[in-house]
């Protein structure tokens, strides 16, 4: 046997014909191609559980990169509601439904009590109410620093009222007085008037006589004459002070007409003095007091009043999503600010497309945008969950085509 001949040990022959080898690295490979699906598998799963539930990690990371969720796509799926800036953006993930920026404000929204017209530069001196309190309409909510020289303008008023009656009273006992006077003098006259006739008689039965000489004579004659241009005058004074006459009219008519402006003073006085109050318009809650005493009040008004007893929500639906809009539809509300949705109906639908006035703090975000005002009425139990949110901003899903 030579050296190159490989040694044969002596095997058992198990009528087998031995098998050809399997080469290692093969079998590894198409081990290693059922990873791959598991991986993809594996790695879909974690992103569906990462956008589902997002866990802290998630956060963390997202913070720490300063990336958001759906910032790379313009239709995005894992944004909040509650995170909706913009009437477009809403307009793109509303799928059927119509989602509307809105505010929640008291029935036909909060009235900014001003001071009454007139009041000038009037200060504030008491504020008869606190926020919170429940009022009626023409209750005082406050009272101006001008209400003492109100008082004191009714007080001369009244004052000139007595003087002007007064004076009535003196020009119908003058009058009175006078006519007294006149129908004395005439009586005066008429006397002195038939005695001087009397005279004129006899003097005449005795001129022709000749006992009485012709100067005599014309003397009496011209004291008859006298007395009775006398009794001419007296009668025509006495007949300026008989009732009905043009003389006592017009005297009793110049104080009475003095008397009614008296009169007139005192009232527009008294109407002035609402001046110094401040009356609520209508029943409400005080919302807010926006001055204190002391101070000027604003233009803007010095307390917040709202009919808190039905609260609505003011939504702005966008311009291309109006005509899916119907009164009656049901609608919910969400706010992070709420613990509950809220629920109510499409009460009223603007018919004015204006410009949007609920934005975002975002200092990029279209504040331009072409809008329609919805009303919303809330149900009792969400309106009396709403009353303390007055103003607050929330999400409007309006469920467009299913009024009940």
């Amino acid at each position: 046997m030579s050296a190159d001949t490989p040694t044969r040990l002596p095997l058992a022959e198990n009528g087998l014909e031995p098998s050809a080898a399997v080469p290692v690295s093969t079998v590894s490979g198409r081990s290693r191609l059922y990873l791959v699906p598991l991986f993809m598998l594996t790695l879909f799963t974690g992103a569906v559980i990462g956008m589902y539930f997002q866990p802290p990690g998630l956060r963390v990371f997202f913070n720490a990169t300063g990336l958001e969720p759906g910032a790379g796509t313009d239709t995005p799926i894992a944004v909040a509601i509650q995170r909706v800036a913009t009437q477009e953006e809403i307009a793109v993930i509303s799928e059927g439904d119509v989602l509307a920026l809105g505010r929640i404000i008291p029935r036909g929204d909060v009235i900014q009590v001003a001071t009454p017209s007139g009041a000038g530069d009037a200060r504030i001196a008491e504020i008869h109410v606190a926020e919170g309190d429940q009022v009626n309409a023409g209750d005082v909510l406050a009272v101006l620093d001008n209400l003492a020289q109100l008082e004191s303008n009714i007080a001369s008023a009244r004052a000139s009222i007595n003087v002007r009656e007064a004076v009535l009273l003196q020009t119908v006992a003058a009058i009175a007085a006078s006519r007294d006077e006149a129908r004395a003098a005439l009586d005066r006259a008429e006397a002195t008037a038939a005695a001087a006739q009397s005279d004129l008689e006899r003097a005449t039965s005795l001129f022709e006589r000749d006992i009485v000489t012709r100067a005599d004579f014309d003397q009496i004659i011209a004291r008859a004459n006298e007395a009775g241009r006398d009794v001419e005058r007296n009668l025509a004074t006495l007949s300026r002070f008989e009732t009905g006459s043009d003389t006592v009219q017009a005297d009793i008519a110049v104080a009475q007409a003095n008397l009614e402006a008296a009169r007139a003073d005192l009232a527009r006085a008294q109407q002035e003095l609402e001046r110094a109050y401040v009356r609520a318009p209508e029943n409400g809650m005080v919302l807010a007091i926006n001055a204190r005493v002391g101070e000027r009040p604003a233009n803007s008004g010095i307390i917040n009043l709202g009919d808190t007893s039905q609260m609505t929500v003011e939504a702005e639906v966008y311009q291309t999503m109006i005509g899916r809009v119907s009164i009656g539809d049901p609608v919910t509300v969400t706010a992070e600010a709420l613990s509950q949705e809220l629920s109510g109906v499409v009460a009223a639908i603007g018919l004015e497309i204006g410009r949007q006035s609920i934005t975002s703090s975002d200092p990029a975000a279209n504040t331009d945008a072409r809008v329609v005002d919805v009303i919303i009425k809330l149900d009792e139990a969400s309106s009396i969950a709403a009353q303390r949110f007055t103003n607050l901003e929330a999400i409007v899903r309006i469920d467009a085509g299913r009024a009940e």
